[in-house]
């Protein structure tokens, strides 16, 4: 708009020159924003620019509010001289005014003396109020774009970002939005240790962000900084010009910041943290800004107290968890040690003999198998309880797991054939949130149950249901199933059909882990029909999967082509690893002895 302006001036009225200048933020300068031809192009690289009542007709014009002009700017007292125009001699300065303030200048120049005339002077004025309209207009509707974009912005946290319960995604997510939607130089966001003594940074804008974390850059809470005295005095210290801020820190991460705002995060009366916002510009900041920042920050107080009452209500529950096992556990002991003894003592009595015979020299070889038989058997029935309970205490890890992959890893673990298996899961169903190790032993008991009450086929199913976000998988055999009284006992601790060779602990131990990874289990059985084992689930994700910078080249994968390889392919396609892949253990074994004899110890 401002070139095309003075453009049109020039080729209309056949001026030299023609240049539109603005006043700045300060109120100081005029600064040339348009010129006409090289001259005009050569001022603005130099960022000219005139002082507001000084030594030029601009800067006159702009003061006293009134067009000047010079027939003959030799005469001119008020005239500067500008090495880029040499040839002027008339010269016109009109003002631009809007509601009775100046915002800019219109200058005309000739290279004739008296070059101006009466018509000249009216329609150049006109056209100067017509442009001072424009320049409004135009701010306005900036800043109603700027406004708008920034009450989207704080919605957006008030909505979307406040949603999220997990700190370390919440706050940078923050950051990123705040820096984006206001164009700023920085932004952070500090929350208060456990004493109250340090705001301690939590997340930070770009590289410098990055860099603070990492020192675990802090700041005194009533110290010498704007976070510090924003939070201790619980209102916001705002620094249009850093360099005038006494509380502003000086940060060798962030040596362009003008401008600061250091806006506290409050809930209810409790101090939370503080957010630290910056800009590269002195006075970025305008009343929309600071207005729609702080709504901002009070969303962000809602968002992180709600996160903080999730963690304590987590670390109830685990509380709670761990009572409910202790309690459990105090009983299932009781049992075990009752269960172990009735093992042990037939070991100890065979061991007795034994070293009898082996006395007396009259050992019988064919007894001494089936001693040894019972011996190992009733060993390896003691492991499997000492597993059960021990797993049940195990420190859950849980993560969004691929099931198709835990489903495989259980049957394989424990010898099931999985042809015997058929098995539908949705796309929709493929990962679930859990331990993956825990739910491998709870898929592995159900398996092994329907295997041992005689199952010929096992069908396995997962899929989504109405409830938002949990899935159900089922578990299916047509064995010999059971009837009412054994169903109510099925989750007893060492309860069994299959007498002494069974410890009874296979469906309470997977009924554990499905509670503790929030879900729930539940049994359909009818004696001679079968059993299905439902598992009611929290639905996971797929992972967007990422390979680290590394030195090795070479990948061989020794897998059935399941979805776990199918998955680990797709995300080796956009590196450099050279992928090859084998279903055929032998020839891979002798693939790996051969590349140690042969190649260099990098290859693998």
């Amino acid at each position: 708009m401002f070139q095309r302006t003075v453009d049109i001036i020039c080729d209309e009225f056949g001026f030299y020159y023609a240049g539109v200048f603005l006043v700045d933020e300060k109120n100081q300068y005029a600064v040339l924003k348009a010129g006409r031809g090289e001259a005009g192009r050569a001022m603005l690289r130099e960022d000219h620019k005139l002082a507001i009542g000084g030594n030029s007709m601009i800067g006159a014009s702009i003061a006293n509010k009134k067009g000047r002009i010079a027939l003959d700017v030799g005469a001119e007292a008020v005239f500067f001289e500008n090495p880029h125009l040499p040839k002027t001699r008339s010269e016109m300065a009109l003002p631009l005014i809007v509601n009775d303030e100046a915002i800019g200048a219109l200058t005309v120049q000739s290279t004739e003396e008296a070059a101006f005339h009466e018509e000249d002077i009216d329609a150049l004025q006109t056209m100067a109020d017509q442009l001072a309209v424009a320049i409004q207009n135009a701010k306005l509707h900036r800043l109603e774009e700027r406004r708008s974009r920034l009450l989207k912005a704080a919605n957006r946290v008030g909505k979307e970002v406040a949603s999220i319960l997990d700190l370390d995604l919440l706050l940078p997510q923050t950051v990123n939005i705040i820096c984006e939607a206001y164009g700023l130089y920085y932004a952070g966001v500090f929350l208060l240790d456990e004493k109250d003594e340090y705001a301690v940074l939590r997340a930070g804008y770009g590289k410098a962000g990055k860099a603070m974390l990492a020192e675990g850059h802090k700041l005194l809470v009533g110290g010498d900084s704007m976070i510090g005295q924003c939070i201790s005095l619980s209102e916001a210290r705002i620094a249009l010009d850093v360099g005038e801020e006494r509380k502003h820190f000086k940060n060798p991460h962030l040596p362009h910041t003008r401008s600061e705002m250091a806006l506290p995060i409050i809930y209810g009366n409790k101090p939370l943290g503080a957010v630290t916002i910056q800009s590269s510009e002195e006075n970025a900041y305008s009343e929309d800004d600071i207005t729609t920042l702080i709504t901002m920050a009070e969303h962000l107080a809602v968002a992180i107290n709600n996160a903080h009452l999730i963690e304590e209500l987590k670390e109830a529950h685990h509380e709670i968890l761990r009572n409910k096992v202790f309690e459990a556990l105090t009983t299932a002991s009781t049992e075990a040690i009752h269960w172990i003894g009735n093992k042990t003592l037939p070991i100890s009595l065979t061991i007795a003999r034994l070293k009898e015979e082996i006395a007396d020299g009259k050992v019988d070889v064919d007894s001494l198998r089936e001693d040894l038989d019972m011996i190992s058997e009733s060993a390896a029935q003691i492991i499997q309880v000492k597993e059960q309970l021990i797993g049940a205490v195990r420190e859950m890890k849980p993560r969004s797991i691929l099931f198709a992959d835990v489903l495989q890893t259980a049957a394989y673990q424990r010898g099931i054939n999985e042809k015997m298996l058929k098995v539908q899961i949705d796309p929709a169903a493929a990962y679930v949130i859990a331990d993956s190790t825990q739910l491998t032993r709870a898929v592995g008991n159900i398996l092994q149950n329907a295997v041992e009450a005689g199952a010929k086929s096992i069908k396995i199913t997962a899929r989504p249901t109405e409830e938002k976000g949990v899935l159900e998988i089922d578990v299916e055999d047509d064995g010999a199933g059971m009837n009412d009284e054994t169903m109510r006992k099925a989750w007893s601790p060492f309860f069994t059909t299959r007498g002494v060779t069974h410890h009874g602990l296979g469906l309470p131990a997977s009924m554990h882990v499905v509670s503790q990874s929030q879900g729930r289990i539940a049994l359909v059985s009818e004696a001679g029909k079968g059993t299905t084992v439902a598992m009611f689930m929290p639905k996971g994700f797929a992972v967007d999967g990422y390979v680290e910078e590394t030195n090795v080249k070479n990948i061989l994968l020794i897998d059935d082509n399941d979805d776990w390889a199918k998955l680990f392919t797709e995300l080796l396609k956009n590196t450099k690893i050279k992928l090859t892949q084998s279903t055929d253990l032998k020839k891979s074994l002798r693939l790996i002895l051969f590349l140690l004899m042969k190649t260099s110890p990098q290859f693998l």
